[in-house]
Order: structure tokens, then C-alpha cells, then sequence
């Protein structure tokens, strides 16, 4: 879930710098020897930190953590289900925070905001409106205001087809409840533990924006032979 305009400006200097390589390949050739002025050629043509795939890479690395201002938000909805306690997050009106909530329960609907060109996101309660955030001991807690970066994590999708969420300020500390439902401390928290696995669900009822594509069958009429059998024909069936 990212910035249309950040992936396509990245895409656009990537093949920017494809263009220049190539051209300064086909200057050198006409030239004969002289490699090491085509190379100071390419160097002033292509960008400062443009020069090789890693860096590239390097690039989107660091807009992923930055906060995506100008690109229109995705927002989703589901309901997370715990692996531990076999029920769903919900965000209460008192500001606590439990896995005990049952499928469909108006409580556990939660709204997904994306906050950066990566996979960061903002998990607050539809009912409330309370965000869910992690102060420093690493205990969860429900805000009213998420801009903060305590009240951004970042979704992992794990070998196990479960999904994990990091806190983006606590790197290393994870969304996590025991089997009773209770918040879990972060920091007491490992990716590859059940207590911070999650399984993302639609609310019951709840049906996507997204319209079914519907198929239209054409009946067509039996290919059959004329009585000459040098042509072919379309032809009703005989009733």
C-alpha cells in the first residue's frame, strides 16, 4: 500500500538512468578508446545517488518510513483475529485494548489508514475513533489523535500467512495478547511468537466497494455445412 507518486517518480529515474547508460555506451563506441572520459560523461549525466540498482533500492528503503503527506490514503476495513485467544482486537470506549471480542462485534471493526509509500498503517477503532498506539514500557493504549509515530505500525506478512504488526517508534516491539485477550508488552514480544500473529477478516456483513464482474453468455447458432460442402455457414438448429 503506497504513494502512486513516489513509485512512479522512482520508476521514472530508474529508467532515466537505463536511457543515459545506453547512450553513453553507443558515444563510446563511435569514439573507440577513451573509457575513461565516457565514464566521467556518465558520472556529471546521471544523478547523485542514482548511480546503481542497490542505491536505488536504498532510496524506497527511506521513503517508506517517511510519512506520505500528498498521496490520497488507502483505508481499509477488517477485523483482526488473534491467533492466542482465538478472538477478535477491539477497541473499547473506555480506552482499553483486548482481544475478546466475538465476529461481528461492532467494537472489533477497525479502520486501517495507510501512512507511508510502504506498509506502515494507522489501526483505529470504527465505533470509537480511538487509535491504537504503544507508549514507551511498551503496553497498548488507545488515543485519540494517531499522527504520532507510537501509533504507526508496520504489517508483515509472515511465513504462516499470519500477519504481525511492529510499532514503527519501538522497532522489535509487536501488537501482541495472551489467550485470555490481554495486552501483552511489547517489549516481551518476538516475531516468531503466537502471541503477536494475526489474521486479517472482513466484519460480518461487511461486503467490498468492489463490484462483481459478471459474465454475459452468447448463445451462437450450430457451425454446419452447406449442401455443396465447398463453404461453411452458420445455421440455426432445426426445432
Amino acid at each position: 500500500m503506497g504513494s502512486p507518486r513516489s513509485a512512479l517518480s522512482c520508476l521514472l529515474l530508474h529508467l532515466l538512468v537505463l536511457c543515459l547508460q545506453a547512450q553513453v555506451r553507443r558515444t563510446a563506441r563511435r569514439r573507440g578508446p577513451g573509457g575513461p572520459a565516457a565514464g566521467r560523461e556518465l558520472g556529471s549525466l546521471i544523478p547523485a545517488g542514482w548511480g546503481s540498482q542497490g542505491t536505488s533500492q536504498q532510496h524506497v528503503r527511506e521513503q517508506s518510513l517517511v510519512t506520505d503527506q500528498l498521496s490520497r490514503r488507502l483505508i481499509r476495513t477488517y477485523q483482526l483475529y488473534s491467533r492466542t485467544s482465538g478472538k477478535h482486537v477491539q477497541v473499547l470506549a473506555n480506552k482499553r485494548i483486548n482481544a475478546m471480542a466475538e465476529d461481528g462485534d461492532p467494537f472489533a471493526k477497525l479502520i486501517v489508514e495507510t501512512d507511508t509509500f510502504g506498509s506502515r498503517v494507522r489501526v483505529r477503532g470504527a465505533e470509537t475513533g480511538l487509535y491504537i498506539c504503544m507508549n514507551k514500557k511498551g503496553k497498548l493504549i488507545a488515543k485519540s489523535n494517531g499522527k504520532g509515530k507510537d501509533c504507526v505500525f508496520t504489517e508483515i506478512v509472515l511465513e504462516n500467512n499470519y500477519t504481525a504488526l511492529q510499532n514503527a517508534k519501538y522497532e522489535g516491539w509487536y501488537m501482541a495478547f495472551t489467550r485470555k485477550g490481554r495486552p501483552r508488552k511489547g517489549s516481551k514480544t518476538r516475531q516468531h511468537q503466537r502471541e503477536v500473529h494475526f489474521m486479517k477478516r472482513l466484519p460480518r456483513g461487511h461486503h467490498t466497494t468492489e463490484q462483481s464482474l459478471r459474465f454475459e453468455f452468447l448463445n451462437y447458432p450450430p457451425f454446419t455445412r452447406s449442401l455443396r460442402g465447398s463453404q461453411r455457414t452458420w445455421a440455426p438448429e432445426p426445432r
